[in-house]
């Protein structure tokens, strides 16, 4: 399909992006802890430090080695806000960071609606089963793993469908878009 045809990102909602990126070659976490509000270190139950901000909104895990996991962030755009603005806290703190660190987009989640109700017994049979897993009894959505972009999408008979593994937005609606024309091609929305 044209990428001219493709439809809005509208069509889904971001829910949560995780991105890791490495700010320093060490740090001292229970320095940091000490002084950086709200953060949460404690070594016997997890080996990193959770430290969670909310404008954006989004969580840290922050490591030892330097690395840090952002996570709950809505958009590629807020987790580059937040970890430089943690950059720039921590660099506060009298702490050596890395300048320009970079940012690597882990995974996305999005949900998105085709707006009717579907049947999944049907889709299941039509989708092949090389691909899927659809096993009621166990979990109430097909899980329909797409080979590229290299994503998973479950799909509701409510029509809700939600997409996880994506790199970027356009992974994710990439992924609705598939499962609409599958359905479509297949009679079944």
């Amino acid at each position: 399909m044209p990428e001219s045809e493709i439809k809005p990102e509208s069509d889904i909602k971001i829910q949560n992006v995780v991105a890791s990126t490495k700010l320093a070659e060490s740090f001292d976490l229970v320095s940091i802890e000490s002084v950086l509000e709200g953060a949460e270190y404690n070594k016997a139950k997890f080996p990193g430090m959770v430290y969670r901000v909310t404008n954006p909104k989004a969580a840290f895990l922050i490591f030892t080695s330097g690395k840090v996991v952002c996570t709950g962030a809505k958009n590629v755009d807020d987790v580059v806000i937040v970890i430089n603005n943690l950059a720039k806290k921590i660099e506060s703190l009298g702490m050596e960071v890395l300048k320009d660190p970079e940012i690597t987009i882990q995974n996305i989640v999005a949900s998105a609606d085709l707006g009717t109700n579907l049947n999944l017994n049907a889709i299941a049979v039509g989708l092949g089963f090389e691909n899927i897993e659809y096993e009621p009894e166990q979990f109430p959505g097909l899980v329909y793993r797409i080979k590229s972009p290299k994503i998973v999408v479950l799909i509701f008979s409510s029509g809700k469908l939600v997409v996880t593994g994506g790199k970027s937005p356009a992974d994710c609606q990439r992924g609705v878009e598939i499962v609409r024309e599958q359905l479509e091609s297949m009679s079944l929305l």
